[in-house]
């Protein structure tokens, strides 16, 4: 019985598991809802804005995901600390425990607690800013070409759309149109595959990764527009606006190093 279990979990929860099904989406899903809810929880204790963490986290999601494309490309082991979900689950408690550390060490010094966390994570990154010892240039321009026109298209609109106005709100977006400009540029010229169930399904029914353009910017701006117009309280604003990002920039990063390591 505990080995027919074990087995299942592996299929389907570790590193094993042959991509993204529709029970694994789920349930990672129900997982990042429980853990979204309790560092609202932990931000209102410390009394911290999560907004001032878009760019002090930075540093912590490239580290996973740097770590991530080692591992794509057969220079870091494959183990389960390294892969999904384990590689975001080690980064996340990082972070907290950066994010906790640091606002002690803020009450007993005055040393702000957001260059504490941009630090460490910097730190943290340097052994996987040294592994990577390859990068095809072509394929990091295309990448970063074709995000850079998406972004500044929607950047034009910002000046006379509020939405957009915010620069949080725009960053967010942004992060998003680089995971779908990573995404059309790995699948549609280089062959690469998509592991998650609804894009592969609209790829499967467009025949091209360039659906992931509208389908990040249709489902991005109307989440965006939800918790601006609904949710009053702004640690719980922020929170789900600063996780929505995080889920822009890491896969985006990974599949962008994983390209550009690999090519």
């Amino acid at each position: 019985m505990l080995s027919d279990i074990s087995e299942f979990i592996q299929q389907n929860f570790l590193y094993t598991h042959p991509g993204y099904t529709i029970l694994n989406t789920v349930v990672f899903g129900i997982i990042l809802g429980i853990a979204v809810i309790l560092i609202i929880k932990m931000f209102k204790y410390i009394k911290k804005d999560p907004k001032d963490l878009f760019i002090p986290l930075v540093p912590f999601i490239f580290f996973g995901s740097s770590a991530r494309a080692l591992v794509d490309n057969g220079i870091y082991p494959l183990v389960l600390w390294l892969v999904t979900p384990g590689i975001y689950i080690l980064t996340g408690f990082a972070a907290i425990a950066a994010l906790l550390i640091s606002v002690y060490v803020e009450k007993k010094t005055k040393f702000d607690y957001r260059y504490f966390i941009l630090i460490v994570g910097t730190i943290l990154c340097i052994p996987n800013i040294l592994s990577i010892n390859h990068l095809n240039w072509v394929t990091f321009f295309e990448v970063v070409g074709t995000w850079a026109v998406m972004t500044s298209i929607f950047a034009l609109i910002g000046r006379k759309w509020t939405l957009l106005k915010d620069k949080f709100n725009l960053g967010i977006l942004s992060a998003h149109l680089f995971d779908a400009s990573a995404t059309f540029i790995a699948i549609d010229f280089y062959g690469y595959g998509e592991q998650h169930v609804l894009p592969t399904a609209l790829m499967n029914i467009t025949g091209t990764a360039a659906v992931m353009f509208p389908l990040k910017i249709g489902v991005i701006l109307a989440a965006l527009y939800v918790i601006d117009e609904y949710v009053e309280d702004d640690t719980i604003k922020n929170m789900l606006k600063l996780a929505i990002f995080i889920l822009g920039l890491a896969p985006g990063l990974r599949d962008f190093l994983s390209l550009s390591i690999g090519t």
